[in-house]
């Protein structure tokens, strides 16, 4: 696994230095390379957000036994995905 993560920075660099003169960013190959990137990216940062960040806070013996708790986390989890959408919109 340490293999793999110390050769992915340096592939990535490497596979864009042999397309950049064929590359053309406006092209819809591009294009749907891009969104299906940036749509696999957010997935994994969503799915790591969830499963391994929340559900050990979430799961907590402290929170499962105070429903106000409860409702306060994901009153605050909604609003704080609200804010993050929000501030998306102009990124």
């Amino acid at each position: 696994m340490v293999l793999f993560f110390s050769l992915t920075t340096p592939v990535g660099i490497g596979i864009g230095i042999g397309i950049s003169s064929i590359y053309k960013e406006n092209s819809s190959t591009a294009l749907i390379l891009e969104g299906l990137f940036n749509a696999a990216s957010a997935g994994i940062l969503i799915y790591m957000a969830l499963v391994d960040l929340l559900a050990a806070a979430f799961m907590n013996p402290k929170m499962q036994k105070n429903v106000k708790l409860q409702v306060g986390a994901n009153v605050s989890l909604l609003f704080g995905d609200g804010c993050m959408s929000l501030i998306a919109k102009w990124a």
